[in-house]
């Protein structure tokens, strides 16, 4: 079994929890009696899901600050708890062109999609390794397997995201360890909204039947973590759009993203 058991000093770890997949996810673990430690930023939203929750532990944290990312680990440990499943989920978009955004949101994205990625796996791993036990998911996006025009920094923080994962997967074969990548397709989450990408406006330009609850793709990608899956993207449709993604050629889908995206038109 990919996922190790239930335990009084081994928790569920998971970032970005304050909301969306995250929040879904930390409640799918906890209804698999796993104690659960939830990171975000915004603490009021983390204690009122706490007290909906059995047994979870908060800790507020911007992940965009190597110091605060740096001090989980310590955090942790005076819960008197080890992270047996480490959930990187947090992640930021932004929206338009490389000309145009501002720097400072372009590297805040990458210490928060990329940098904490590597930093938090870097923190827990080895403990997981040497328990003999753990697992890791990462959560990126069907735009990890192409260029997304208009969000370049975004697609290619995902992008890091599953080639990083899968990496690691290969390199703790046989550790009682396990790495997987989720890469949902469209989820109703208000995490486009964030970006300037309102759910209603990206409905109009993404099929319907590509849009997944959050709720959905948090139990697919437990139920894939738990069966030992290494990229797991939830839906028929967009498994399929993931395909096309990855055997297109650049060059006939490159000018199709772009033109369809609506970041095109807020430049």
């Amino acid at each position: 079994m990919a996922l190790p058991p239930v335990s009084d000093t081994g928790a569920v770890l998971v970032t970005g929890a304050s909301s969306g997949i995250g929040e879904q996810i930390a409640r799918e673990f906890a209804r698999r009696g796993y104690r659960v430690i939830l990171v975000a930023r915004r603490a009021e939203l983390l204690d009122a899901l706490a007290t909906s929750l059995r047994r979870a532990d908060v800790l507020a944290a911007d992940l965009a600050d190597p110091a605060q990312r740096a001090g989980l680990a310590d955090r942790v440990a005076g819960l008197g708890l080890t992270v047996d499943v480490l959930v990187n989920n947090a992640g930021l978009a932004n929206l338009g062109a490389v000309a145009s955004v501002d720097p400072a949101a372009e590297l805040r994205l990458v210490e928060v999609d990329v940098a904490a990625v590597v930093d938090l796996c870097g923190r827990f791993v080895p403990g997981m390794v040497s328990r003999g036990r753990g697992a890791v998911l990462n959560v990126a996006s069907v735009g990890a397997f192409g260029p997304v025009p208009w969000q370049a920094s975004y697609g290619a923080a995902k992008a890091f995201v599953l080639s990083y994962t899968q990496a690691m997967g290969e390199e703790l074969r046989g550790t009682g360890v396990t790495a997987a990548t989720l890469c949902p397709g469209p989820v109703r989450t208000g995490f486009g909204e964030a970006a300037g990408i309102p759910d209603e406006e990206a409905e109009k330009l993404l099929p319907k039947f590509l849009w997944e609850q959050a709720g959905d793709v948090a139990r697919t990608a437990v139920e894939g973590l738990a069966r030992g899956a290494t990229v797991i993207v939830p839906g028929a449709p967009n498994r399929v759009a993931a395909l096309l993604y990855r055997l297109a050629p650049r060059w006939l889908l490159l000018p199709i993203l772009a033109r369809s995206h609506p970041g095109r038109t807020r430049t």
